[in-house]
């Protein structure tokens, strides 16, 4: 299958819908393993596994984190070359991008692995949880070169517009990792062991969909030259360091939140870890538009077609603000069944009622700040992105949650945050705008 440029003609709308609806799929996979893990593992009835898991998972984010900032790159370089019709410069990229995410994900492994207790220990493990912690995590390290291979080829592919296959890279590695789980943990006894070696099999599955659809479908890759990888090598860098500031900028802002929800007690913590849990399935949708809008503006930028990329940030707001007006609507209708079914006390209902009925549709300003990373990530300014996510993370957090925790307790610090999401939201897709009217005049 020849590169093309599908993004470059047809309906920006269509577009924007099929990418985040693919996106989406793939990212909800991934939410729903992780609560099959933890109900697996919680079978077993020893709670130091299930913490285990927790102190683990801390570590693993930071590394999917490297990787997503990769794919970023990946995605904005592959779609920029693709857009101007430079279909060997297209490939020369992709096949650099993962050269270089293979190695720095080889050198994180072999930083990591000696280091592992410690790290643990440093994070509050300590006694069994620690041994258990620290096995599950040395098993489940040696996947980071397949994860970050898996990433980058979905990113590649989504680059040329091949979001089916992108969506099957992290949809295969969950039902992978869901049909190993209850063999390894329970028919073979592994226990915790045997959940790490099922994650760790179902991300090299990724690796798999990932060289299908490069090699095979879309013949993406070309011969490695160490004299382009140089030359390619500050590019990758430029995009990937900014990249990786900006995705962990929202841990950043959840630490602040959950430090200071936990002075109103553990009703209130309950409260922010159910939303939590509730957030991803229900906004799944916008949480993918980074991905789904990325391409399609880097495409067009490579074929100067500043107009289309303006027609992309509406399609994306209209996408956006439709999704949030079904799903907001369906979380204030299904809010009593929620609190039922997690058993809430009367306090913790109270606050999961606040942010159905009042605050959930804050999130369609946050989804502004999604498109505008996206904007800056693929159109040759992601600092400006890493910026403006850290300010909504500091700024747009800590000092509007203290201020309206004073006068409103609890449901306070979901004002706090819906107010920094509006602000930083409009602000973000405002810059976002004026940047591609500037790169339009630049161009001219």
């Amino acid at each position: 299958m020849p590169l093309k440029a599908t993004f470059t003609t047809g309906s920006t709308l269509r577009h924007v819908v099929v990418m985040s609806a693919t996106g989406a799929l793939g990212l909800m996979s991934m939410f729903m393993v992780d609560l099959i893990d933890i109900l697996f593992l919680s079978m077993l009835a020893q709670k130091e596994v299930v913490a285990a898991v927790g102190f683990a998972s801390s570590i693993m984010f930071f590394t999917i984190s490297i990787g997503i900032a990769v794919s970023v790159s990946a995605t904005a370089m592959v779609s920029r070359a693709v857009g101007r019709g430079e279909k060997e410069l297209a490939k020369r990229r992709a096949t650099n991008v993962l050269v270089f995410g293979i190695l720095l994900s080889f050198l994180i492994v072999y930083f990591l692995m000696p280091r592992i207790p410690n790290l643990l220990y440093f994070l509050g493990a300590n006694g069994i949880t620690l041994d258990l912690a620290t096995s599950y995590l040395q098993i489940s390290i040696l996947g980071m070169p397949a994860i970050m291979v898996g990433m980058i080829g979905s990113g590649i592919m989504r680059a040329l517009g091949d979001a089916k296959r992108a969506m099957y890279a992290t949809l295969i590695s969950g039902l992978v990792n869901a049909v190993l789980d209850p063999i390894l943990i329970f028919a073979f006894g592994l226990g915790l062991d045997g959940a790490a070696i099922a994650s760790l099999i179902a991300r090299f599955s990724m690796v798999a969909i990932a060289y299908y659809g490069l090699v095979n479908v879309h013949q993406t890759l070309s011969r490695f030259d160490w004299l382009y990888f140089s030359q390619d090598f500050k590019k990758i860098v430029f995009i990937t360091f900014p990249a990786m500031l900006t995705n962990m900028s929202s841990p950043l802002a959840n630490a602040l939140v959950t430090e200071h929800i936990a002075t109103f007690g553990d009703d209130a913590v309950a409260a922010y870890s159910i939303i939590g849990r509730i957030i991803p399935v229900v906004f799944g949708g916008l949480f993918a538009l980074s991905g789904a809008v990325g391409p399609i503006l880097g495409q067009n930028y490579g074929a100067n077609n500043f107009a289309r990329m303006q027609q992309t940030l509406t399609s994306a707001v209209i996408y956006s603000l439709s999704y949030c007006l079904v799903l907001c609507w369906s979380l204030y209708q299904l809010q009593y069944w929620l609190i039922e079914t997690f058993s809430a006390s009367a306090e913790t209902a109270s606050l999961i009622s606040f942010f159905a009925t009042y605050i959930s549709f804050s999130f369609f300003f946050q989804s502004l700040l999604f498109i505008a990373i996206a904007t800056f990530n693929n159109l040759g300014s992601p600092k400006t992105s890493a910026w403006l996510n850290f300010a909504r993370a500091t700024l747009g957090t800590w000092p509007l949650i203290i201020f309206f925790g004073w006068f409103f307790d609890a449901e306070g610090i979901f004002i706090g945050q819906a107010l920094g999401s509006i602000i930083f939201g409009c602000l973000a897709f405002t810059l976002a705008r004026r940047y591609i009217v500037k790169l339009e005049i630049a161009s001219t």
